[in-house]
């Protein structure tokens, strides 16, 4: 019986609460009966439209979610409920561009409060003067000029990682036809992830011991699992979980800074090895430095989101370049190429990466198709009007990437795989936008660029491939992912 009151009553009290937020939300818009709000439907009470939304998300068509109202209501902007909270989603490149041009003037960055949660006082949930701060010292480490200095270790990380968990892995001898002897066999997700994350390991955190990366990786999954969600702690629920594999991740990377600061003090290890030292000896212009917790923060938010949407494209570009044979052949020849001109054993560097432009398209239309997350969010702090619609203050405010991507007036046959659209000007301002814009743009996206081109060059020098489910479904949960882990059969690449 009291086991019992511990769980039911923390779920009625629960309950209430959202119940009277909604009630409350329900009644300042009665307020305000001359509010002309843009069209929409806030569905269901507390829950609005989000298990329709989830649902199409799993299907791997939040699109849809988007183009139905964009087409019943209006293809600039509607309004939705979604867990607990009244949105407005903003459409197309003049929605992208309204959102990415007034941060910090009439919105500012918002997530649900399961993010905020789990990410504390990261970058993600730092507004303003604040959040300027942060991002300049993150930066630092994450611009190009920067990372350059790291192009050979990521070759080097890329390469071991492909000797060591794609060869040998040989078909099961009963399950292969004889067009399938000889061949091997990887689940292309879970393996993939193995790489994404022991690099962001390396960089970040200068770890490179295999045993110990592989006990901070298994805690991710739970995080990333719990990151969109009510945020109801009990015991048993994704956001519960979430939260204790959020907290002993913390605790691995409290250890790892304790120590790291003794080095520094004595002058044992560089002040510009990886991220970790960067933040512990960088200061802002007044001489402030970041807190423990920032730091530990701060690497946890990067740590997720270097790894899991890295390993998200990958995953794609690996469906992609399966699926298109001519495509492969070119990336193949591209990258041959830039072997040609290396000595034997020669690591990437950068100046080999910039030359990756095929490539680079490739993936740039990967990401136009299947981005690994589907959009983001933002808060309005004041009240505005957009499209001749009222926004009130405290609304949060939704930009999707399929509302530009898929749009046949920007892209002409957006269900074709076309790489040249990114050739020259390539295409319209504020219609492609996987890493966001503006000031809130993706801080991460040259350390994604490299880590992804590294890897296919490696990858496609070494073996192409077959998909063992060519028609596989792909979901977002919450980042794009296939359903079966990506089955493929592997073979020498024909040089």
């Amino acid at each position: 019986m009291e086991v019992a009151k511990l769980v039911v009553l923390p779920a009625v009290l629960v309950l209430f609460v959202l119940c009277f937020h909604f009630i409350t939300k329900i009644f300042k818009l009665r307020n305000h009966p001359r509010l002309q709000l843009p069209p929409g439907s806030l569905g269901w009470p507390i829950v609005g439209e989000t298990f329709e939304f989830v649902r199409t998300s799993l299907e791997n068509s939040p699109l849809r979610f988007v183009q139905e109202r964009m087409k019943k209501y209006d293809s600039r902007v509607f309004k939705t409920s979604l867990l607990g909270n009244h949105i407005a989603v903003f459409c197309g490149p003049a929605g992208n561009k309204f959102l990415y041009s007034n941060e910090n003037k009439n919105v500012q960055v918002w997530w649900p409060s399961s993010v905020k949660k789990l990410l504390r006082l990261s970058l993600v949930n730092k507004v303003g003067d604040e959040a300027k701060m942060i991002r300049k010292f993150l930066m630092t480490f994450l611009n190009a000029e920067a990372l350059r200095n790291f192009m050979p270790k990521m070759d080097s990380i890329a390469q071991h990682h492909i000797n060591t968990h794609w060869e040998g892995k040989k078909c099961n001898q009963s399950a292969q036809t004889s067009n399938e002897l000889g061949k091997e066999q990887v689940h292309v997700y879970p393996i993939i992830q193995l790489y994404t994350f022991e690099l962001a390991c390396c960089l970040f955190l200068s770890i490179e011991d295999s045993i110990h990366v592989s006990r901070i990786s298994t805690k991710f999954e739970d995080f990333l699992k719990g990151m969109i969600g009510f945020p109801i702690n009990l015991p048993g629920t994704r956001f519960h979980r979430a939260m204790k594999a959020a907290n002993e991740i913390r605790e691995e990377i409290k250890v790892i800074l304790k120590k790291r600061k003794m080095d520094l003090e004595e002058k044992r290890v560089s002040p510009t090895q990886d991220l970790l030292s960067h933040l512990l000896v960088t200061s802002d212009t007044s001489g402030r430095f970041l807190t423990e917790m920032e730091i530990i923060d701060n690497i946890l938010l990067l740590l997720f989101a270097g790894h899991d949407t890295s390993r998200s494209v990958l995953s794609s570009v690996m469906w992609y370049l399966g699926q298109l044979p001519e495509v492969y052949e070119h990336v193949l020849k591209e990258q041959l190429e830039i072997s040609q001109g290396k000595e034997a054993g020669e690591l990437l560097q950068w100046q080999d990466v910039q030359k990756m432009k095929y490539s680079w398209n490739v993936v740039s239309e990967v990401l136009r198709l299947s981005p690994p997350v589907s959009g983001a969010y933002r808060e309005a702090i004041k009240d505005f009007t957009y499209a001749d619609y009222n926004i009130p203050k405290g609304w949060k405010l939704h930009w999707n990437t399929g509302s530009s991507h898929l749009d046949p007036i920007l892209f002409p046959n957006p269900e074709n795989f076309d790489a040249s659209r990114f050739e020259g000007e390539g295409p319209t301002p504020f219609s492609y936008v996987p890493f966001g814009g503006g000031p809130r743009m993706c801080l991460g996206q040259e350390f994604a660029r490299l880590e992804i081109l590294v890897f296919m060059h490696n990858i496609v020098k070494r073996f192409k491939w077959d998909l063992v489910i060519p028609d596989e479904k792909f979901k977002y949960d919450p980042m794009l992912e296939p359903e079966k882990g990506l089955p493929i059969r592997l073979q020498p690449s024909h040089v």
